[in-house]
């Protein structure tokens, strides 16, 4: 007999959901790095241009863009630290409280971004994008947004959608 406190069991929906978010989870970050390999930069340091190349002034704070790129800080650290290696990302003290560091694209980082941009889209189009109907990508969109804000937020329990 289960205790009280066992989990319910998956519905055969729920389980099929779960499992096959595990092996994309998995599996859809190695093919979308071989798809990018051959523009010079992964996928996370496309990510990180990219949100730069959107942000005011293309600077945004260390621990702002470590939010937005889903990454700790000691990772963003490496990435631009490892981008700025090859001048494509600088940091600069912040401005306003000179306490912590913005992260600034570089004319160079701009046009590596635009120049690896359309191997992104591809990517994103043939791996994902291509197989969603039309009609579920909305729905779908806000699920996943609400999924990574809930990670983002610490974990905090989900909200009844109810």
């Amino acid at each position: 007999m289960a205790a009280a406190t066992d989990p319910e069991p998956l519905s055969p929906d729920q389980l099929q959901l779960w499992q096959s978010l595990g092996r994309l989870v998995h599996s859809l970050p190695r093919a979308l790095e071989d798809d990018m390999s051959r523009t010079g930069v992964t996928m996370t340091e496309f990510a990180v241009l990219l949100l730069l190349s959107s942000a005011p002034d293309r600077r945004m704070r260390m621990s702002a863009l470590a939010d937005a790129a889903g990454l700790t800080p000691s990772r963003i650290t490496r990435v631009v630290d490892g981008l700025g290696r090859h001048g494509l990302v600088r940091k600069e003290r912040h401005g306003q409280d000179g306490r912590g560091n913005d992260a600034v694209l570089t004319d160079a980082g701009l046009h590596t971004m635009r120049a690896a941009q359309p191997s992104h889209l591809a990517s994103a189009r043939h791996r994902v994008l291509d197989r969603i109907p039309e009609a579920l990508l909305p729905a779908l969109a806000e699920t996943l947004t609400h999924l990574a804000d809930a990670l983002s937020e610490g974990n905090r329990p989900a909200r009844d959608s109810n």
